[in-house]
């Protein structure tokens, strides 16, 4: 899709539709960078927009904490690909062992990877979003309705709004 066959969504408008998708599809992908190549994992998101944050829980063990002490620019993105929306943001993210934050945060669904809250394993990434980008289409009837007309007709099809905002 080009930026010509997109409706450009106003700065306000799109950062809502960035933040609700995010909140809405809560598993996202969050690509770190080692120095040589992206690396990308799926993780739950907390949405906390009113603090300006997205949170994740993870383990203290793996290469992501490393990843992003030496390079703390992260990208988070979400994929509705039933309903065509699509969500990023880009940020910086900090690594803190803020137990109170953690539990405040904890869920049913974390009791998958660790016994409880008070693990001391666990360990929380925040990332502050700078900017963020949305793909809000048509669903997948009426967007194969309008590539084919545009394939009949020669005519770019229309499909849906976008916009990159900062946040």
């Amino acid at each position: 899709m080009t930026q010509e066959n997109n409706n450009i969504l106003p700065p306000d408008e799109a950062a809502d539709r960035v933040w609700e998708l995010a909140e809405k599809i809560d598993i996202c992908m969050f690509t770190t960078w080692d120095g040589e190549q992206q690396r990308s994992r799926p993780m739950s998101a907390r949405v906390r927009r009113e603090e300006n944050a997205i949170y994740f829980l993870t383990d203290l063990e793996g290469h992501k904490l490393q990843e992003i002490e030496r390079y703390p620019h992260v990208s988070l993105a979400w994929a509705d690909n039933g309903a065509h929306r699509y969500a990023v943001i880009a940020g910086d993210a900090i690594v803190s062992n803020d137990r109170a934050k953690i539990e405040q945060l904890w869920s049913a669904f974390d009791k998958a990877w660790w016994d409880d809250a008070n693990d001391p394993q666990i360990r929380l990434l925040k990332v502050t979003p700078e900017d963020g980008e949305v793909w809000d289409s048509p669903n997948k009837l009426i967007a194969g309705a309008k590539m084919l007309f545009a394939a009949a007709t020669g005519a770019k099809p229309e499909m849906g709004d976008t916009a990159k905002v900062d946040l």
